[in-house]
């Protein structure tokens, strides 16, 4: 089937056509790197890191940018706080940001453009939007007229005063109306700031996306995607710069992930339940984390909690079971067209039905005669890298640390050996000892003609 996807401007399904045919450019809202990054943020890479893979299957040519955020008041905040120079904290998030994604088994962006390698394009861009009415400069501020885009608003479906009363915009002396919005700011003399036809000062938050996409993937790309709430202001106001500034349509697919919620409730800094990336990684490995944030469909809000990654452990540990059973074969070639498995994640990338189907290809191969075995395993392997998942080796996946662990590899390893030597000395109560004593620190020993092997439980 053709690729389906569910478009929020449009608010309904629709079969994806790249504005050039076999040419796919896609842009997604990184972070604003001041501190570490929880799981509601991870939740959009995964998804649309997923999109991505799809998307590089079918099509030829596919850029896909994800810009990193390194100037914002928060970020300024963070530093003073610290005592820490902004560049330095910046840079020390935005690479615990790539570690963290990358544990989750994501693959790097083709560009990732920082804000602050950006000014130029972004003071040409305001310096368009003044010369065709749609801003004005007033106090050292830059701000766009909301009122002077006839369907603003038309993305997030909200009239002006819906807007008003949901941006939390402040109501300063020098907007013209209250929901204009800024896209240059003054900076004060310790404050960061770069010189600009109305002064030194520091972009508004909203610009530096417009300006980073036209940059690198052109004035109308084939998709926008980030989280639900990203919807209204941030991408309502980018589409307002940039179909002003540019004259055509600015997005053809816009895709917003639903949010996370944890344990029941929603992840909120009130609450304070907000679970960090690196934490949970101490806890989990990140295709488990992955796993869990795929098991609900991207639109749907998601509920994370230690039952939902518990689950996940064991789904990858059936999956991996399956590989580990006929790890003597060799996997073939597959196409997936036309598979269960593709009709899934092409119906708008509905990965828990894919995820299913990753199910009934590992029982089949658990019940496969030698001569299909070839063929179904090369089919697990090979839809599980379309979900970036299934891609380890399924003994190191068995033996890897699960939470604290009180035994090691090695002093396994070393159990094994000397059950192995109890069995020849016919020493058989130790031999058993060691499998009880190992069974209690969770290890299961399967023994076989080719030797033990063991994993973790």
């Amino acid at each position: 089937m053709a690729l389906q996807l569910y478009n929020t401007f449009s608010g309904q399904k629709e079969a994806f056509q790249p504005l050039v045919q076999d040419r796919v450019r896609m842009y997604v809202c990184g972070p604003t790197v001041y501190n570490r990054v929880h799981i509601g943020n991870a939740r959009p890479v995964v998804v649309f890191d997923t999109l991505y893979r799809l998307l590089k299957r079918n099509f030829s040519d596919v850029i896909y940018a994800r810009n990193i955020t390194d100037i914002d008041d928060k970020i300024m905040k963070a530093a003073r706080d610290n005592g820490e120079e902004i560049g330095v904290l910046s840079a020390r998030f935005a690479q615990a940001y790539f570690e963290d994604m990358a544990a989750l088994n994501n693959l790097e962006p083709d560009v990732i453009p920082y804000a602050t390698q950006h000014l130029p394009e972004m003071i040409d861009m305001i310096e368009r939007l003044l010369e065709k009415g749609h801003a004005y400069a007033a106090e050292g501020h830059v701000l766009f007229a909301v009122d002077s885009m006839a369907d603003y608003g038309k993305l997030s479906k909200r009239s002006l005063d819906d807007m008003l009363a949901g941006a939390r915009v402040e109501v300063a002396p020098y907007k013209k109306y209250a929901g204009d919005f800024v896209l240059w700011k003054p900076s004060k003399e310790d404050e960061p700031g770069w010189d600009s036809p109305w002064g030194r000062g520091r972009p508004g938050w909203h610009l530096e996306c417009s300006a980073m996409i036209k940059k690198h993937l052109g004035e109308t790309i084939d998709i926008h995607g980030g989280g639900r709430d990203l919807t209204f202001p941030h991408h309502e106001n980018e589409r307002a710069q940039s179909c002003c500034a540019n004259g055509v349509d600015f997005v053809r697919y816009w895709m917003h992930n639903g949010y996370v919620n944890i344990e029941g409730e929603k992840m909120s800094k009130s609450l304070g339940n907000f679970r960090m990336v690196n934490d949970l990684l101490k806890q989990y490995p990140g295709e488990v984390l992955r796993f869990a944030l795929l098991s609900a469909h991207y639109r749907s809000e998601l509920n994370f909690s230690s039952d939902l990654l518990d689950q996940a452990w064991r789904s990858l540990d059936s999956l991996y079971g399956a590989l580990r059973e006929t790890e003597s074969v060799a996997a073939a070639s597959v196409d997936l067209d036309g598979s269960a498995f593709m009709a899934a994640l092409e119906d708008d990338l509905n990965t828990p039905i894919a995820i299913s189907e990753l199910h009934q290809i590992a029982k089949d191969l658990n019940k496969a005669e030698a001569g299909d075995q070839a063929g179904l395993r090369g089919m697990l392997l090979q839809a599980g890298e379309m979900l970036g998942i299934l891609q380890q080796d399924p003994e190191s996946w068995f033996q890897q640390a699960r939470g604290d662990e009180s035994i090691s590899a090695e002093e396994i390893e070393q159990l094994i050996a000397e059950r192995a030597q109890s069995k020849k000395d016919k020493n058989y109560a130790r031999a058993d000892e060691i499998r009880e004593e190992l069974k209690a620190k969770g290890v299961v020993l399967e023994d076989s003609r080719e030797g033990t092997k063991w994993r973790r439980e």
